[in-house]
This record gives C-alpha cells, sequence and structure tokens, in this order.
C-alpha cells in the first residue's frame, strides 16, 4: 500500500475538500481592514470557528498535564514507594490514556486542520479573489502602475491574511485557553499566586499594545518598499531587449539599486524596533516564573502549598512564560501581515471604473452595424482623443481608417471595445447602446488585430486558442495555414524540446519575430471568427511578400464581417469601401479611394507623400 494510499484510508484527503478553494467572492472587496479580511475569507467560517474550538481543547490540555504532574508527585509523596502503583494503578492508567491517546489525538486534529483544511485552502481562496476582482479593472488600472507591482500585491495579501488566520487559531486561541485555564488552576493553589499572574498578563498586554502599532506601520512601509523593489525589476526584465539594444545595463541597475535602498532603509527601521522588542519580551517572560515559584516556595515554607503543587506551578509558569515568547513573535508577525495588508488593500480594492449597467444583457450575434453618435472620448483631458464623431458603418461594410499619429485612429477603436467609456455621445451595435451590454460579452462579437501584439508564454497552440478556446485541432491548423503561419510553426522548437504547436513562445512572444507574432494574432482572429473584425496595422510587420498573401487571406475572412481597419500604409486599404480621414480627433474626409484622390485634400497628400510624388493610375485614367 502507497502512502497516498494511507491517506485516503484515513481519510485526510476529506479534510483537503472541506473549504472550496476557488469560491467566488459577494460584491466588491471592502476598503476597511476587518471588512476587507472577513471578505476574503468568506465561505470558510465555519471550519474556522470548529479548528477555533479544538485550538481551545489543545490548550486546556497543556495546563491539564502540569496539573496531572502535580497530582502524581503529590500522591507518590503521600504513599510512599510501598504500594503506590498498586493502590493507585488506574490513575497511572488514566494519565498514561490522556497522555499517549486524548492530548496527542487533539493536537493531531488541531494539527491536520491547520496543514491540510485550512492553510492549503485559504491562500488560493483569497488569491483568486483578489485576481478576480483585479482582472475586472479597466485598463487604465493597469497602464497606471507596475504589472510585477500588482502581482506582487496580490500574493502578498492572500498569504498575509492566511498567516493571521492560521497564526491566530493556532497561536493566539490556544494562548488564551491556556491563560485562562492557568489563571483557574492557579487560583485554586492560592488566590496571591493568581494575583501576580493577572498583574503580569497586564503588564504583558500593555508591553504589547506599545510595541505593536509600531510594528506595524514598519512592517507597511517595508512592504510598500519590497512591492516597489519587484515592480522595478520586473518592469526591466519585461523589458530587457529594449535595455539591451539601448546599452542602458548600467541605468537600469542605478534604478533597481535605488528601490532596493529604500527597501533597505525600511527593513532596518523594522529590524530596530523587532529586535528592541524581542529582547524586553525575553526579559518580561523571565519574571513570571521567578515570581510564582517563588511565591509558590514561600507559601511551602509555611505550610500552605505541597511539593507537587510547586512543580504544577514552575511547570505552568515555564510553558507560559515560553508560550508568551511565541504568542509576542507571532503577534509581531501578524501585525507585520496587518501592515502588509493595509498596503495592499491601496492597490487591489479600488472600485472598477469600468462596470457593467445594472440590468446589462448578454450581446447577441449581431449583423454588425455600428454607429457612433456624437461620439467625444479625451482622457479625460482638455485635448486629444476623438471629438463629434458621427459615423455609421454597415453591416458587412470594410472601413478603412487613417490620419496621423495622435488623430484618434485607436481611441476609436478603444471606445468601440469599451476599454473606455465615451465622455459625450454613444456607439450602438446594431441599434443597441455597448453600454447596456456586458463587456465580456460584447468583446466576444469583435475579433481584433494590433501592431503590438499580444503573446503568451504559452505554446503556439494554446495562442492560438485564445480566440476560440473549444475549438478543435483542425480549426487550429487551418486558421494557422489562412494567416501564413503554419509553416514557421511547424519548424518552432523551445528549451524544454517541446516542437510545433506544442513549443511554448516566451515571454510576449519573443522567441519570434515581429512577423511571426503577427501571424499568430491573424490566426488567433481567423478562429474567433467574430462579426466584427478590427486590425489596427495588422500588417505592418510583414515583408510585402508575405503581406501579399495575407491580404488574399483577410480579403476571404472579410467576406460577411463588419471591417474596421487601420492603416498607415495606404496600399493596404486601398480596396476598402469607404476610408474615413481622422485629423485632430475629428473626421475631415471620407469616400472611396479614388473619390478621395480626386478631392485632393489630406488623403490625397497621404497618398501622394507615400507613392512618392505618383498619386495613381486612377488619377491618371480621370
Amino acid at each position: 500500500m502507497t502512502f497516498n494510499d494511507a491517506i485516503q484510508r484515513v481519510g485526510l484527503t476529506r479534510l483537503a475538500d472541506l473549504i472550496e478553494p476557488f469560491a467566488r467572492a459577494d460584491g466588491p472587496p471592502p476598503q476597511t481592514l476587518m471588512r476587507f479580511i472577513l471578505w476574503a475569507l468568506r465561505g470558510a467560517y465555519p471550519l474556522l470557528i470548529f479548528a477555533a474550538g479544538v485550538s481551545i481543547l489543545n490548550g486546556l490540555m497543556e495546563i491539564l498535564s502540569a496539573f496531572l504532574l502535580g497530582h502524581v508527585i503529590d500522591t507518590a509523596l503521600e504513599n510512599g514507594p510501598e504500594g503506590l502503583f498498586s493502590t493507585h494503578f488506574w490513575l497511572f492508567i488514566g494519565c498514561g490514556v490522556f497522555l499517549v491517546i486524548i492530548r496527542p489525538a487533539i493536537a493531531g486534529g488541531m494539527s491536520s486542520l491547520q496543514s491540510i483544511a485550512i492553510g492549503p485552502n485559504l491562500n488560493p481562496l483569497i488569491l483568486s479573489r483578489l485576481h478576480r476582482w483585479t482582472m475586472g479593472q479597466a485598463v487604465t488600472f493597469f497602464d497606471n502602475d507596475f504589472a510585477g507591482r500588482i502581482a506582487q500585491k496580490q500574493m502578498q495579501v492572500s498569504r498575509a491574511i492566511t498567516d493571521i488566520t492560521v497564526d491566530g487559531i493556532n497561536t493566539l486561541i490556544f494562548a488564551l485557553a491556556s491563560v485562562v485555564s492557568a489563571a483557574v488552576f492557579l487560583s485554586a493553589i492560592d488566590w496571591r499566586i493568581a494575583l501576580i499572574l493577572f498583574i503580569w498578563i497586564a503588564v504583558y498586554l500593555r508591553f504589547i499594545t506599545f510595541f505593536m502599532p509600531r510594528i506595524r506601520k514598519r512592517s507597511a512601509a517595508r512592504a510598500g518598499a519590497r512591492a516597489e523593489v519587484s515592480g522595478q525589476v520586473v518592469d526591466t526584465i519585461s523589458n530587457m531587449r529594449t535595455v539591451k539594444l539601448f546599452a542602458h545595463s548600467e541605468f537600469e541597475d542605478q534604478a533597481a539599486i535605488g528601490a532596493m535602498k529604500s527597501f533597505r532603509k525600511r527593513a532596518l527601521e523594522f529590524g530596530y524596533i523587532s529586535s528592541t522588542f524581542r529582547f524586553l519580551l525575553i526579559v518580561l517572560a523571565g519574571i513570571l516564573p521567578l515570581t510564582v515559584v517563588g511565591t509558590t516556595l514561600y507559601l511551602w515554607t509555611i505550610g500552605e502549598a505541597s511539593t507537587g503543587q510547586i512543580a504544577a506551578t514552575g511547570t505552568v509558569t515555564l510553558r507560559i512564560s515560553q508560550m508568551t515568547g511565541w504568542v509576542s513573535f507571532s503577534l509581531m508577525g501578524m501585525y507585520s501581515h496587518i501592515g502588509e495588508i493595509e498596503n495592499g488593500m491601496k492597490t487591489l480594492t479600488p472600485p472598477h471604473a469600468l462596470t457593467d449597467a445594472s440590468g446589462a444583457v448578454d450581446m447577441a450575434r449581431p449583423k454588425g452595424q455600428i454607429t457612433f453618435d456624437d461620439v467625444s472620448f479625451a482622457y479625460g483631458r482638455q485635448a486629444g482623443g476623438v471629438e463629434g464623431i458621427n459615423l455609421t458603418i454597415n453591416p458587412g461594410e470594410k472601413l478603412g481608417i487613417v490620419g496621423a499619429s495622435g488623430a484618434g485612429k485607436s481611441t476609436l477603436v478603444s471606445c468601440l471595445l469599451r476599454l473606455y467609456d465615451t465622455e459625450n455621445g454613444a456607439i450602438l451595435i446594431d441599434g443597441t447602446d455597448i453600454r447596456n451590454v456586458t463587456q465580456e460579452s460584447l468583446r466576444r462579437q469583435i475579433a481584433m488585430v494590433t501592431q503590438e501584439t499580444a503573446m503568451f508564454n504559452r505554446t503556439a497552440r494554446d495562442n492560438i486558442l485564445y480566440g476560440a478556446p473549444d475549438a478543435t485541432e483542425e480549426e487550429v491548423i487551418r486558421a494557422a495555414k489562412q494567416a501564413e503561419a503554419h509553416d514557421f510553426i511547424l519548424g518552432l522548437e523551445d528549451f524544454k524540446g517541446n516542437t510545433g504547436y506544442d513549443a511554448f513562445l516566451g515571454e510576449r512572444g519573443v522567441k519570434l519575430s515581429g512577423g511571426q507574432r503577427q501571424r499568430i494574432a491573424l490566426a488567433r482572429a481567423f478562429l474567433k471568427n467574430a462579426p466584427i473584425l478590427v486590425l489596427d496595422e495588422a500588417t505592418s510587420a510583414l515583408d510585402s511578400e508575405v503581406e501579399a498573401s495575407i491580404q488574399e487571406a483577410l480579403t476571404r475572412v472579410m467576406v460577411g464581417k463588419t471591417v474596421l481597419a487601420i492603416a498607415h500604409r495606404l496600399s493596404t486599404i486601398s480596396q476598402m469601401d469607404r476610408i474615413v480621414v481622422l485629423d485632430d480627433g475629428r473626421i475631415v474626409e471620407q469616400g472611396t479611394h479614388s473619390e478621395l484622390l480626386a478631392h485632393g485634400g489630406l488623403y490625397a497628400r497621404y497618398w501622394e507623400r507615400q507613392s512618392g510624388g505618383f498619386i495613381g493610375a486612377e488619377e491618371a485614367a480621370e
């Protein structure tokens, strides 16, 4: 029988299923500490309460062990060696059952709950909730922060709440039960001994309340500095190709060192106060057994305490003395975690800036009519973006969009995808305001290929399947062939020896050329087969021969779809049904390629500049 079989036979695997590790949260994360922690733990309450009860029993067992020790010593002294075991046989049997069966069973149960049922489930439960909330943020949230810093905060907060919960049950509740039962036990010996314990506890609590807020503050500062280091390092590594191309290794090294210096300073501030705390704690912990045992010895000299009570009080106070060190270090860790949670909350809990409307419905597959009704959006600034756009694109129409950099082309598409909400006006698809449908369902109806293609560090197959996760292998290969990607994919090999469609592409597809990344992105869009297709410089990274082949594939894929194609190379959109020219966020011209050339306006100037002064055969014929 294997170890895993043995584990299953004793039923330990059932413990692992007592908490659903990926249950969704109810509502947004609160922005106050206690409510935020309760939000993160919701769904695990019943098991946590049960574990707290077991921890209380576990604490009682510690003091009961000391009580039994004292009782056994007094019994031995009272009866002498003759006939001790024969007259008190069941006392020793009871002690044996307690020490070998009952106490280990309770301690083992607590350990199993902590190590199997609680610890491994709480972390993914909290992390999955934070990750889902973060994924729901608008793109501006990610534009304004380091990716590495956001990820660090998610990991930091989930780990901190897990540690606080486990330590709270395993340490604080256990210690509280032990202290309360110790006070009861010492009171039974003599009220003066119990009084010493209560005075010591009061001093200990004052000691804790003085140091812990200071530890918490310094921990939060240290956590923030640590996240800044992570964000800086990840940002540098993510852009390592640019660092190498511009020979800025020294510059990036100094930027990282700057963040590390700040972290070191915060870590030293935390280290100074934690070292002082630990030293004074050891001194305080030594006072308890000294005073309690000393008092018990005095009472013994005047005949008011027994030898067994001396042993018992010594055992109890030494245990509590040791426990206070353990509890205090745990408290220091918990307060450190609270600081980390508060620091992480500032990053992770802001409300979603872009939300689905109340009562928003899923968008059914549209015919593809798109209407921009007096749309304006300037990113909250006084200028930039688009202004007063009135445009209707008929179902199945192929629309080209041109303009200088900053004219508003990408902004127009971003608003269509509802990556931003329009500041004025509305965008409608088949007559339905896109704000009245869910964001996910809207974006499922639009396939997009951008100039800056997004690749995951996954296999070539997985990157193409992102367009339609349920697609078959045959459909994946067909899409790759349409995008002229199949042949080069077959020649891929990663560092693990995986080849072809099973080869990993590296982070952001760094193992591919720009043209290869765009062809995989095109394959992904082809596979998605959405009724609306957006091409933002989709063929800009391709050489002329491959682009010509891709254009043929695009022509076939565009059939029956509404297409918006942004391009700087006007030759790629010259065959579109209509071309819109943007300038400074406004539509200044629109028409077919021939009509715009005949008009002699901005489009004609663009065309002449790109064709080296030769306007084209269209004008020559006119």
